[in-house]
């Protein structure tokens, strides 16, 4: 920090300051727009009114979380530039989106991915089931922003407890859903996502201005040891002492994907490892980047809470566009955060010994701190500026996906099979409580989950998601043949194998831990001996995409075959609304607020 600089109470006021006024602005924000949420179609998809600038700055908000903000640079500087695959195929997802599924989505005119699965297939039935997974995908996704949450407070308030920090965001975002719904929240999200940019874009400039370009960090990465040509004396001793000494840094299928090899190999004779870890490293990586490039494309195309900011656009015309504009936002965003993790490589090595809340997620937090030293109180000013940004991108994507859950709560559970007479007011109500029961949910599972990285937590996420969603939602627009038992069979199979998978490694994962989840979690120890003994089961479970995918999509052709006389009477009409254009006038509202005594 800088020396000119006092701390109050171990906390650096430029940090503090600027953190507190993007929450403040959160608040207030969301304050403002509450005034105007007055009717349940504001609360669920803000009126049907955002213009495309807005709904594509609010959606990119949205979608650059934690795992974005601060994920990707920690991935980067701890595994190389084999973790590029999670940024690239982050934004490579909208591309599905844009073909195949904006339009049609918002075209059919529902509120959630429920009402399309009821409204598609006359299933009262099918709606229950997807609702369950608007609910596992979005508490899956919650928990990397818990724990972005956790990690940021804890860099702010030395000695602050990493759960203190998950409540005390998670109370705040929660109150802010709970206050203004979707209307509420679109205005917030467009905000932070241009406080996200100017966050990750300056202090990368700045860094590289006093350590050195880009080139240059790349250049004494990709050396090893004492053979390092690095720009400063500061990353030739980081490099010589505390990085770690390998090549494969730099490759496309690098170390990301060999710990469950690296942990079989250890459990041979010393003799036999170089010759396991030749045979194996390479064949398990291509086949875990493969799933996991499946899971970040597909799972994006299948994410409820992106998918229901498309229902705010007037028409599927401008979802499409909306859809362009989101492409290019957040490729522009992903340039910066590949070059924290280059750079914090080479000059916080010290991160490398740190696990949870201490270890290289937090590089983005930490690096413009190196700037005391150089530039006074520029580095407290840069730092402050990141912790801002960090607030930001955990605070927007835990609202949007609070909002998703919430709505599945109160409009599919409640308005349509609890109570489908209910009236708006009674929804609107509905709608507050699940908020504050879905955040008080989430914000406990945010605690259990410290050791864990987050951008491997996103991305189980998202294996969930394409094995689920995504098939229902592709196969429904697209193939007419398509049956309620086949959809409800391929999405209930793919998606619970992966949300088995991915919590069974994740619990044995949590079970390593030297702190208190080792001991919760204690049972699932086991399972790291029999990972340990194969290695292609862990990768399999680990990131469950390359075969739930399929698994799903295959189930859902076999049995809509097996049950053709099945297929709805009107799906030549359904299929019309889907894809003829809004000129034909076509286009229904499956939920049309305005008809009294529609009870929708």
């Amino acid at each position: 920090m800088s020396p000119t600089l006092a701390l109050i109470g171990g906390v650096d006021p430029w940090i503090f300051a600027f953190s507190f006024v993007t929450v403040a602005a959160t608040i207030w924000m969301g304050f403002r727009s509450a005034r105007t949420s007055k009717t349940a179609s504001d609360f669920f998809v803000a009126g049907r009114s955002v213009s495309v600038g807005w709904n594509a700055s609010a959606i990119s908000g949205e979608y650059l979380s934690a795992a974005s903000f601060m994920g990707v640079a920690g991935m980067v500087m701890s595994s190389g530039y084999d973790a590029l695959w999670y940024p690239v195929c982050y934004a490579c997802g909208y591309l599905f989106l844009l073909l195949f599924i904006a339009g049609p989505l918002r075209r059919f005119g529902a509120y959630t991915i429920p009402d399309f699965a009821e409204g598609r297939f006359d299933s009262p039935l099918f709606r229950k089931i997807a609702v369950c997974f608007v609910l596992f995908i979005g508490f899956f996704y919650t928990m990397p922003q818990m724990k972005g949450a956790g990690v940021t407070l804890a860099y702010i308030f030395p000695g602050m407890p990493y759960w203190a920090g998950v409540v005390l965001v998670g109370a705040v975002i929660t109150f802010n859903v709970a206050l203004g719904g979707m209307k509420g929240i679109t205005l917030v999200q467009a905000f932070q996502y241009w406080m996200k940019m100017f966050a990750i874009s300056v202090p990368v400039f700045v860094l590289m201005a006093v350590f050195g370009f880009y080139n240059s960090h790349v250049g004494a990465n990709a050396a090893a040891g004492e053979k390092a040509a690095p720009a400063t004396e500061v990353q030739r001793k980081a490099l010589v002492e505390k990085a770690p000494k390998d090549n494969a840094w730099i490759a496309p299928f690098g170390p990301l994907t060999t710990k469950a090899v690296n942990a079989a190999a250890a459990a041979l004779p010393a003799e036999q490892r170089p010759a396991y870890l030749a045979e194996h490293q390479r064949p398990y990586s291509l086949l875990y980047t493969y799933s996991l490039i499946m899971a970040l494309v597909c799972g994006t195309a299948g994410l409820p809470h992106i998918l229901v900011r498309f229902y705010t656009n007037p028409d599927g015309a401008a979802a499409k566009r909306t859809t362009m504009w989101v492409m290019i936002l957040i490729g522009v965003f992903y340039v910066f955060p590949p070059v924290f993790g280059t750079i914090g490589r080479n000059l916080m090595p010290e991160l490398y010994s740190g696990v949870g809340a201490k270890g290289t997620d937090k590089v983005v937090l930490e690096l413009p701190t190196l700037l005391g030293a150089n530039s006074g109180v520029l580095g407290s000013i840069l730092s402050g500026i990141t912790c801002a940004g960090a607030f930001a991108a955990f605070m927007s994507t835990f609202s949007g996906l609070l909002v998703s859950m919430t709505g599945a709560l109160a409009h599919d559970v409640y308005g349509r099979m609890l109570r489908p007479q209910a009236n708006p007011a009674e929804r609107m109500f509905a709608f507050k409580v699940a908020a504050v029961l879905v955040g008080t949910v989430a914000i406990s599972l945010g605690c259990f989950v410290e050791p864990l990285e987050i951008n491997f937590m996103v991305g189980q996420a998202f294996a969930i998601a394409a094995a689920s969603y995504f098939p229902l939602l592709f196969m429904s627009v697209w193939w007419r043949g398509m049956t309620m038992k086949g959809a409800a069979t391929g999405m209930l199979t793919g998606g619970l194998c992966a949300l088995v998978a991915a919590a069974l490694t994740n619990f044995s994962t949590l079970a390593l831990d030297k702190g208190p989840m080792g001991k919760v979690f204690s049972a699932f120890a086991p399972l790291n001996g029999f990972w340990a003994q194969h290695p292609l089961l862990r990768i399999l479970c680990e990131q469950p995409a390359i075969w739930t995918v399929p698994l799903a999509i295959g189930l859902m052709i076999v049995v809509s075959k097996s049950t053709a006389s099945d297929v709805p009477s009107d799906v030549r009409m359904k299929m019309l609304v889907l894809h003829a254009p809004e000129k034909l006038g076509l286009k229904q509202e499956y939920i049309q607020e305005h008809q009294a005594g529609a009870g929708h």
